[in-house]
């Protein structure tokens, strides 16, 4: 009789185990793993049988998925460089690259007017070829606009020098009274350089054109005159349309 029930539960214990055995080897659909609950209270197990491209999870985990995210960022950041502005004028445009590791105030002081919308409807109003195009003050009637105060003059400590297509600030005879007027270099006029210049402190250049020199080429082609005591002044405005920061 011991025997009898001795055998009985050796036999109720093995089918118990085979059904428990089974059960953990079947795949969860959401493809994350079942609590012992979940598994008691599971239909019966996928038989040996069944295909074994059906026991496979067809999605990827969630944490697969999400990691490509990362990429662009890293995409972003290697592409940052230097500001650069368009100049969208009505002879093309201009596109121009900023320096301000070398000339942080001017090119800040550049950047605001950009900002500010106060280039758009200026005009280039002098012109000499072979020498510059001055322009970021006037509008189109000659009418100067108002500017925030003067920026101190760089060109000492930039070390950038007046070349062909060089963007540097204009002034008076006074070191520091550059504000909002900038010229483009047509050629390259290394006497406007600090160590050059008369005065010991030049022009202070804080960019150049890396697209549209043959825009500034176009400009200094137009027919100049006078216009009350502005020389140089073309014929026809040529105007800067609008000017934004666009990298």
């Amino acid at each position: 009789m011991k025997m009898r029930h001795s055998w009985l539960g050796l036999a109720l214990f093995a089918a118990s185990a085979l059904l428990m055995n089974c059960g953990s080897e079947a795949p969860p659909e959401n493809g994350t793993a079942k609590t012992a609950e979940d598994v008691a209270e599971a239909p019966p197990v996928i038989p040996p049988e069944e295909p074994a491209e059906e026991a496979k999870p067809v999605e990827p985990a969630p944490a697969e998925k999400a990691a490509p995210k990362a990429a662009p960022k890293t995409a972003e950041k290697k592409a940052a460089g230097p500001p650069v502005v368009l100049l969208e004028t009505s002879k093309g445009p201009i596109r121009i690259e900023l320096y301000p590791e070398r000339a942080p105030k001017t090119v800040q002081n550049f950047l605001s007017y950009v900002d500010s919308g106060f280039y758009n409807g200026t005009i280039f109003h002098r012109v000499i070829p072979n020498f510059m195009v001055q322009g970021g003050g006037f509008t189109p009637d000659m009418r100067e606009k108002e500017t925030r105060a003067a920026v101190e003059n760089e060109a000492r400590q930039s070390g950038l020098a007046n070349t062909r297509g060089a963007i540097a600030m204009a002034r008076t005879s006074e070191p520091h009274s550059a504000t909002a007027q900038f010229f483009i270099n047509h050629a390259t006029n290394r006497f406007l350089d600090a160590d050059q210049a008369q005065d010991g402190w030049g022009y202070a250049v804080f960019g150049k054109v890396i697209e549209g020199m043959e825009v500034v080429d176009a400009i200094t082609a137009v027919p100049t005159g006078n216009r009350g005591p502005h020389g140089d002044v073309p014929v026809e405005p040529v105007v800067i349309q609008s000017a934004r920061i666009v990298s």
